[in-house]
């Protein structure tokens, strides 16, 4: 809002593509062709524009008295349809002595072109003018740059000794920067930051990617900026919640955290029978398929219009990671996941600098591969809410005939069998006997564990299992390596 002394050095300049002057109180064509122009601000002075009213265009006053009849006349045209997109204005008066000048300031538009009537009009030094193909390039391509990407908007109300400035020398810079390079490179820190879209130096101010990269404690700023892990007992949330991690770090501690609880913590390997003389492993979640599924959540998430985290939920049965937008630009439900396209690009190039990400497309693919290659069953991607993207992955040691919404089908294998067996000295029929219970509680029961549970050798074990199957006590469904256990006689 202008003071008196503004006002009246603006009235006794020329006319220029900031200030326009009329007498008429009732001219709402030219009053609304005047914002119209001011909104656009094709001169991208980045200043408001105004228009007097009560003054002419020597910039003497008219003597008007200024009524609120026409103060609500004048804040109207914001609101009464013709103005498209809706400009920021503000409407007041400006008294003196000699009379009242009604000013509307209008605030340049960040989405230009605007258009009045179906009209782009913009200032043309001292006069108005309808727009050519020229001046609506111009307007669309200020449209594009004034919206920039969530990662590289100012992270308003940061400075940058909210940044991890020793983890951006020692980890990050390093790595983004050509060593040769590096050591000639004598700029200041807040020099170094902003060439790597790290720092907003106009708004003196990290990024938004800076601070999910490098950020002290990032959401203070950016709430959503997350990942929950909770495990339920069983198959759904209302079950007893066993274990909550919430990863709240920044980008270069929270993937290296993820990666090694994936790793040490999600993947489980169990030894399953093979022959007599010899086990497998076989892995509930494959290490490499979920780490490729939790990253690829962490690099396409949205930040904006949400404070939610990625859910990482694990279940009975399953594994749930639900991070918030769904797919983005050039991918679809028809062309997933062939197609690919970045919703954090800055994120996405991070995360490939720091080794999370070795080829951009391939993340789902390499989950694919990996999980074939376990003989899991194939991920599910839940694609039809369009606020969220999902995936499902299945225990490898799950069937839906068996699942307990309880507990992990498999938790109760050892000392939850046979009361009393476990630690004696059995007979080799009691022994037998005890296998095929095992056998029958838990189908996927190993040697390894049947061995533990009995207080015998593997070996034992495996001469037991050939003895029970000649028998025709007990057989194996499926292959060696992903097959179970049918006890056909007790």
């Amino acid at each position: 809002m202008l003071t008196a002394e503004e006002v009246k050095e603006l009235l006794l300049d020329l006319e220029n593509e900031r200030v326009e002057r009329t007498i008429s109180t009732d001219n709402t064509e030219k009053f609304s062709q005047a914002i119209c122009a001011f909104a656009n601000d094709v001169c991208s002075t980045g200043l408001p524009g105004y228009l007097f009213i009560g003054a002419y265009d020597n910039g003497t006053l008219s003597r008007l008295k200024a009524t609120d009849r026409l103060l609500k006349n004048l804040s109207s045209l914001r609101s009464e349809g013709n103005i498209l997109p809706a400009p920021s204005m503000s409407v007041y008066t400006v008294s003196f002595p000699e009379g009242d000048v009604a000013v509307i300031e209008v605030q340049p538009s960040k989405l230009t072109p605007v258009r009045y009537k179906g009209r782009i009009w913009i200032r043309v030094g001292p006069r108005k003018a309808i727009a050519n193909e020229d001046d609506e390039r111009i307007l669309m391509e200020k449209r594009v740059a004034n919206f920039l990407p969530f990662e590289t908007q100012p992270c308003y109300g940061s400075t940058i000794d909210d940044l991890d400035l020793d983890a951006f020398k020692i980890k990050y810079l390093p790595k983004a920067i050509d060593p040769e390079l590096l050591k000639n490179d004598n700029r200041d820190v807040k020099s170094q930051l902003a060439s790597l879209r790290l720092y907003d130096k106009s708004e003196d101010c990290p990024t938004n990617f800076g601070m999910l990269l490098l950020g002290k404690a990032p959401t203070l700023f950016i709430g959503g900026a997350y990942v929950q892990y909770v495990k339920f007992e069983g198959t759904h949330r209302a079950t007893k919640v066993l274990k909550e991690v919430a990863f709240k770090g920044n980008l270069l501690k929270t993937l290296e955290d993820i990666d090694v609880f994936v790793h040490y913590t999600i993947e489980n390997q169990r030894p399953v029978y093979v022959t007599m003389m010899r086990e497998d492993m076989k892995i509930n979640y494959p290490y490499r398929a979920m780490r490729e599924i939790v990253m690829n959540s962490i690099m396409h998430r949205s930040f904006e219009g949400t404070n939610s985290p990625i859910r990482f939920y694990e279940y009975s049965d399953r594994i749930e990671i639900d991070n918030p937008g769904n797919l983005y630009g050039r991918v679809n439900i028809e062309n997933f996941p062939n197609e690919t396209d970045y919703r954090n690009p800055l994120i996405a190039s991070a995360m490939k600098i720091l080794g999370y990400v070795n080829q951009f497309g391939m993340g789902l693919k390499t989950a694919r591969e990996t999980l074939a290659h376990y003989d899991c069953k194939q991920a599910e991607y839940i694609l039809d809410d369009y606020t969220t993207f999902k995936v499902v992955v299945y225990s490898s040691d799950y069937d839906s005939k068996d699942a307990d919404v309880t507990g992990d089908v498999i938790d109760n294998v050892i000392g939850n069998v046979i009361g009393g067996v476990t630690g004696k000295k059995l007979k080799v029929n009691e022994r037998r006997h005890a296998i095929l219970q095992y056998m029958f509680d838990n189908k996927y029961v190993s040697a390894s564990q049947l061995a533990e549970a009995l207080g015998v050798t593997p070996r034992t074990i495996f001469r037991d299992i050939d003895a029970l199957r000649k028998d025709h006590k007990l057989d194996r469904e499926g292959d060696e390596n992903t097959g179970y256990w049918v006890v056909l006689q007790r």
